[in-house]
């Protein structure tokens, strides 16, 4: 469990400074651009296609982890536009609740 932990906290780290240098560097309106390249049916479109997908999964799981409550529900969505800058710390904060039982971990601990 400390590894993956330290594995999600330099994927924070180095995704925060990515997402800072992308930002300064193109500007931080990215919603256009992301769904643009959605519209165009190129590559860049069935990543984009196929990362939202990943980004919807994370919140579902969230939610179904939080039974659907209003609180997993918000939670959910967080999860879907905050990506893996939401995720990484969740998942270390679900993960010390647990105390490293990975079935708490991935199902919660009302399961």
């Amino acid at each position: 469990m400390a590894i993956f932990r330290t594995y999600l906290v330099i994927v924070i780290a180095l995704l925060g400074l990515y997402t800072l240098m992308v930002g300064a560097e193109h500007g931080w309106n990215l919603i256009p651009l992301f769904f643009g390249n959605i519209l165009a049916m190129d590559w860049q479109g069935q990543f984009n296609m196929d990362f939202m997908s990943f980004l919807a999964l994370s919140a579902i799981w969230i939610s179904w982890r939080h039974r659907f409550s209003p609180g997993g529900l918000l939670l959910g969505v967080v999860a879907f536009f905050g990506g893996m800058m939401f995720l990484a710390p969740y998942l270390i904060w679900a993960s010390l609740k647990a105390k490293g039982d990975v079935t708490v971990l991935l199902l919660g601990n009302q399961r």
